[in-house]
């Protein structure tokens, strides 16, 4: 599996913005997707996560209310919309593919994207 995560830029306080994760392969529907994000000089957290249909959904507690996972598995591609963005929310922002479980552990991804730098700033 190859992911392609786009979307990132710079956007003001309080602004929102959409990733988007591409998904190479015909077996999309079978994966558990993830954002994690590592912002300068600190290690990557979990963001959410979200089940193979879509059903379930796991977030941190900092992005609950603001951000908001799906996926479309006809068009292979997961989202993260995010909204009353933060300063603290600056990061690179990763998506991954796992067989395991919609977790918020690192390991139990397979599959990482590039990642997309996503800046808030005035």
């Amino acid at each position: 599996v190859q992911l392609q995560a786009s979307g990132g830029g710079l956007v003001q306080p309080g602004g929102s913005l959409r990733l988007s994760c591409a998904a190479s392969g015909r077996t999309f529907g079978s994966w558990y997707m993830s954002w994690f994000r590592q912002a300068p000089g600190k290690e990557r957290e979990f963001v959410v996560a979200i089940s193979r249909t879509g059903g379930m959904v796991r977030s941190v507690d900092s992005v609950k209310g603001r951000f908001t996972i799906s996926r479309d598995n006809a068009k292979n591609t997961v989202y993260l919309q995010m909204h009353s963005l933060k300063p603290e929310d600056t990061a690179v922002y990763y998506c991954a593919a796992g067989s395991k479980t919609y977790s918020s552990v690192e390991d139990d991804y397979d599959y990482w994207g590039q990642g997309t730098l996503v800046t808030v700033s005035s």
